[in-house]
């Protein structure tokens, strides 16, 4: 099968195509299992930061990609109840212990032995990957593979975050950065809480102008003074300067929540500068989104087939990866990227 490979940790300031293309064997379903032929793979930030070493892979190589439609072709030993031909999705989680005290209470996101599709297995940067079959998601039919891969994690994780912000209906929200989890969230917010007003924090002007396209009651730069202070703000940045400047623009009692499995280091000089009395007092909220769970995500499709829910997308070819890589990383991918094998 066709695959795109990471081989070792690089910096993409200096290497513009990471992944290299491989005709690797098709991999076999082992008991529990699920062999899909990939549709469609969706293209996140988190894959830089496998890339650059922030989220390291334990082996190479590794094909990545943790947002993936596919449709089942064949099914391991001890597999019932799904199809062969049925379509299904797969996130980034790919597995969990199942029997700690964080998977019994529902937070298996939060366990020790978590492990993340395109990380800690091969995910869907290929024509074909395997799965465990508990760990994957019927997909709606209102969803072309394209439309569906995103949802399966800017949509997900931008519904776990937007449960974490602790909103209620008619107050303010702001989203910092505006890249495939903003723009599903903004989308999101309007179904969910129709009278809260939401605020678009985002550096370039055609990520401003996208989010007013979209609905935003108001957009500015990273470090814009709102109309008012806002009730609660989901950061989705690699960068430190949003999360300050975020911290500055919440109301007494709101809440800051970062959506980002990890922070670049290139702006960490600004963290000297935090002010007690201008970002933290007044007891402002700072919570961290780690991973999502299996009912993040069922739920998440749930609410998103219910509303039609299409995220804007652009689709890239398979071999075209290192590209869409270098678009998102520099702001020119609109909406979320998808590799179509």
């Amino acid at each position: 099968m066709r695959a795109m490979l990471l081989e070792r940790i690089t910096d993409l300031h200096v290497e513009a195509e990471p992944l290299v293309f491989r005709e690797v064997p098709v991999p076999e379903p082992q008991r529990g299992e699920l062999l899909l032929r990939v549709g469609a793979c969706g293209v996140c930030h988190t894959e830089l930061d496998e890339i650059e070493g922030r989220t390291s892979p334990p082996r190479f190589p590794v094909i990545l990609g943790h947002q993936v439609v596919g449709r089942v072709v064949a099914c391991g030993d001890g597999v019932a109840g799904i199809e062969i031909g049925s379509r299904r999705g797969v996130a980034w989680i790919f597995s969990s212990c199942g029997h700690c005290s964080l998977c019994l209470s529902g937070n298996e996101n939060l366990c020790p032995e978590f492990r993340a599709t395109g990380r800690d297995a091969d995910g869907g940067y290929a024509e074909y990957m395997t799965v465990l079959a508990d760990f994957t998601y019927p997909v709606p039919d209102v969803f072309t593979d394209a439309e569906a891969a995103p949802l399966l994690c800017g949509g997900a994780i931008g519904y776990r975050s937007l449960m974490l912000a602790n909103l209620r209906d008619g107050q303010i929200l702001g989203l910092t950065g505006f890249g495939a989890s903003g723009h599903q969230v903004l989308k999101l917010s309007r179904y969910l809480f129709p009278k809260s007003p939401v605020f678009v924090f985002a550096r370039s002007e055609k990520d401003r102008e996208f989010a007013l396209s979209l609905g935003a009651d108001w957009v500015g730069e990273i470090t814009a003074d709102p109309p008012e202070p806002c009730d609660s703000i989901i950061d989705t940045t690699p960068a430190w300067l949003p999360v300050l400047s975020a911290l500055e623009r919440l109301r007494p009692g709101g809440r800051l929540v970062i959506n980002a499995i990890r922070k670049e280091s290139r702006d960490n000089d600004l963290l000297a500068g935090i002010s007690y009395e201008r970002h933290l007092w007044m007891e402002k909220e700072i919570k961290s989104v780690a991973n999502i769970t299996r009912a993040d995500v069922s739920a998440f499709l749930d609410i998103a087939a219910r509303m039609g829910l299409k995220p804007e997308v652009r689709c890239y070819p398979l071999e075209e990866a290192n590209r869409a890589l270098l678009d998102l990383r520099h702001g020119r991918a609109k909406g979320a990227a998808v590799l179509i094998p």
